[in-house]
């Protein structure tokens, strides 16, 4: 039986992907070598590498004056390093709170410098997105968090800011059709959206870097990784190939363009189902739902059969659909990979519930 993979992260990856990614392992580039067990300085792994960081660039549409590097550490790492990199001694940083993750990124920069919330949605339990708030000028650079994957909403627009802006796309990069030249730095753990878990992208405009006033650890330099091309230590080998050959797939079968259109219609036909089914609802404002994770929850109709609703979604082989413990409920994670028939697989539960129990 088919599984229907709804993942949160580590999330879906294309079939296609996984199969090239499995071979690697047993016998990398027709070395009857194992890609865990060759020199990251061969010439094998080196052309993985310049291939992965010029595609990223590629992808989003960037050109000159912009470095790629993969470092490890996963995006909860590049919450420290973002302000070690970026904010000054005698500077301030400005963040964007709009859940869980923005939160945590916060209390990182804090332990460095001087960081003030522009925006929160904390009061509504990060339900909406905050609009129409002001951005300091005297910022080195605003953070924001492109989506949310825990209480499921996303930025459907950028903010025009006088200062540096610094976004996380973790969970929604190569999605969707964006002005990437707008960010001065942008970063990415891979196993939301890319590749598995154990490496970071990070894509950053080189002349916003060492003007923070202090001396920094070569390991959370970000010069340092672009000096030394993503190799200044042993990278992580496996989850960079896995993540080039998802932005190869990406790219070869039309881009975000492609894939962007695909992810409309799995977000439009799942929150049309939300809105239409009386056992279920949404749990934020319609106008910032998230076009990756979609949460939703019982009303007072489904509360009472929620056991027979899990039961009936196992039978039919969807996984990974419980919301997050924070939230409760489900959540739907349609990442790039996740095909229109699984979210097909899913509405056609939800209606099959409906008219057992209403």
């Amino acid at each position: 039986m088919k599984v229907h993979n709804f993942s949160a992260g580590p999330g879906i990856l294309p079939q296609e992907v996984l199969k090239k990614s499995a071979e690697a392992v047993l016998n990398f580039d027709n070395l009857n070598l194992s890609l865990l067990e060759i020199s990251h300085r061969s010439k094998n792994f080196i052309n993985v590498m310049e291939e992965a960081r010029a595609l990223a660039k590629e992808l989003l549409g960037l050109g000159d004056g912009y470095q790629t590097i993969f470092v490890g550490g996963g995006a909860s790492l590049q919450f420290a390093m973002v302000p070690y990199n970026l904010l000054k001694t005698d500077g301030k940083a400005g963040y964007l709170n709009t859940g869980v993750w923005a939160s945590k990124a916060i209390k990182e920069a804090k332990l460095i410098g001087e960081t003030v919330v522009v925006a929160s949605s904390e009061d509504k339990n990060f339900s909406y997105i905050p609009k129409k708030y002001a951005i300091p000028s005297n910022l080195d650079y605003l953070h924001i968090t492109s989506n949310n994957t825990i209480y499921g909403t996303q930025l459907k627009t950028f903010p025009i800011t006088p200062v540096s802006m610094v976004c996380d796309m973790s969970s929604d990069i190569f999605s969707r059709k964006i002005d990437a030249s707008k960010f001065d730095l942008i970063y990415a753990g891979a196993q939301k959206n890319m590749g598995p878990a154990g490496s970071t992208l990070v894509i950053v405009k080189e002349s916003i870097l060492g003007k923070t006033g202090r001396k920094l650890l070569s390991m959370l330099d970000y010069s340092v990784h672009i000096k030394g091309e993503s190799m200044y230590n042993t990278p992580p080998v496996f989850p960079i190939y896995v993540s080039l050959l998802t932005m190869k797939w990406l790219k070869e079968n039309g881009g975000v363009e492609w894939i962007e259109k695909i992810n409309n219609k799995k977000a439009n036909l799942l929150y049309a189902e939300i809105d239409r089914n009386l056992m279920f609802k949404g749990t934020v404002e319609v106008e910032d739902r998230s076009n990756m994770n979609a949460n939703f929850v019982m009303t007072d109709n489904g509360k009472s059969h929620e056991v027979e609703f899990e039961k009936m979604t196992k039978e039919a082989g969807i996984s990974g659909l419980n919301g997050h413990r924070d939230v409760g409920g489900y959540r739907a994670s349609m990442y790039n990979a996740l095909p229109v028939e699984s979210v097909e697989a899913l509405i056609e539960v939800m209606k099959a519930f409906e008219q057992k129990f209403a």
